[in-house]
């Protein structure tokens, strides 16, 4: 054991349990491509035995932010590597891409190997959900940098789609339909706002139970994870159906939704065509935020926005609930005016 290491506060040890223990949740997310186990310098995958003709590759990165605070109040750690997973894995799969593999990196201030497990086990978790395989990562432990308690989690990820299989936008035309696929709550964004109006102003705890959210503590419906729409919307593109797809993440409907339309084009969105999860209104409540604002911080209960031709919205609907999901038609696509976004 490199005892001069241990004495600057970095277990070497802990560290080689890590590795062991993660190493059954792993080898859940293995999949065709994957050439070798975690442990080597770099994650191997051959992209030759899917068999795309025209193979592009797309890729994306992102965290969790401060949702990681929920789990640290709750002592709960299983699920927010299932959050890791869905932001990147939802942003790749918004162009068409099916995800191939993840990374993950874990910084800590200390590195507790039950802990990291769990971290670990969840973000297993969110690739089985995606159908991607989890073929490396790093944990650093990184005493002064950070409490001994505390981590930070973030993730990569790289997806493929046929070249001719792109989903950019360009083919959004005026009368599209848009079908919102509902969100599991608040996702992974916007946490600053969510602990500052609950626990500061409102003085909530995560034990806290209020009416509108049932039987429930708020830490619970808080640490939800982020629903995963791999499975969603794949059947979706292998259809032809998609003329564009919006990840709802932070910047909500405002911010998000633009970023699929061609350049003349906006988004009519039907307020009331969905029902929003309660605690959206618990948050605007407590946190004195004006509602229409909350379109353009939360995704107020749709994850998913997908633009489709208006003759073909039952086909859509039909393969949505083939695949469990719910569709609701939330918008159309209308002429640009002033605004990208127009709440109706």
């Amino acid at each position: 054991m490199p005892q001069a290491y241990e004495n600057a506060g970095v277990s070497v040890e802990a560290g080689y349990e890590v590795v062991k223990r993660i190493k059954s949740h792993v080898a859940r997310t293995d999949r065709l491509g994957v050439v070798s186990g975690i442990g080597g310098f770099g994650g191997l995958f051959d992209l030759a035995s899917l068999n795309y003709k025209e193979p592009v590759l797309i890729s994306g990165t992102d965290g969790v932010g401060t949702k990681l605070v929920i789990a640290k109040l709750m002592g709960k750690h299983d699920t927010i590597g299932v959050d890791c997973v869905a932001m990147c894995v939802n942003d790749v799969v918004a162009q068409g891409a099916q995800p191939l593999f993840f990374l993950d990196y874990i910084a800590c201030g200390k590195n507790d190997p039950a802990v990291l497990e769990q971290v670990v086990s969840g973000v297993a978790d969110g690739c089985v959900q995606a159908g991607a395989a989890l073929i490396g990562g790093e944990t650093a432990e990184m005493p002064g940098m950070y409490d001994e308690d505390e981590y930070d989690l973030a993730g990569f990820t790289v997806g493929c789609v046929e070249r001719s299989k792109i989903v950019d936008g360009s083919a959004i035309a005026e009368g599209d339909v848009l079908i919102g696929l509902p969100s599991t709550g608040v996702h992974s964004n916007g946490f600053s706002l969510v602990r500052k109006a609950l626990f500061e102003q409102a003085g909530y705890t995560v034990e806290t139970r209020l009416p509108e959210l049932g039987d429930r503590t708020l830490g619970d419906v808080l640490l939800t994870p982020t629903k995963i729409y791999v499975k969603a919307l794949m059947p979706l593109f292998e259809a032809d159906l998609v003329h564009g797809v919006a990840h709802i993440t932070g910047g909500g409907f405002i911010e998000n939704v633009p970023r699929m339309l061609p350049e003349g084009l906006a988004a009519r969105i039907e307020l009331g065509s969905w029902p929003v999860p309660p605690i959206f209104d618990v948050i605007e409540r407590t946190g004195d935020v004006d509602h229409m604002e909350m379109f353009n911080i939360f995704n107020m209960g749709i994850g998913m926005v997908v633009a489709v031709p208006a003759d073909r919205e039952d086909e859509v609907m039909n393969l949505l609930a083939n695949a469990g999901e719910q569709g609701y038609r939330i918008g159309s696509v209308v002429a640009r005016g002033s605004d990208g976004v127009e709440l109706a």
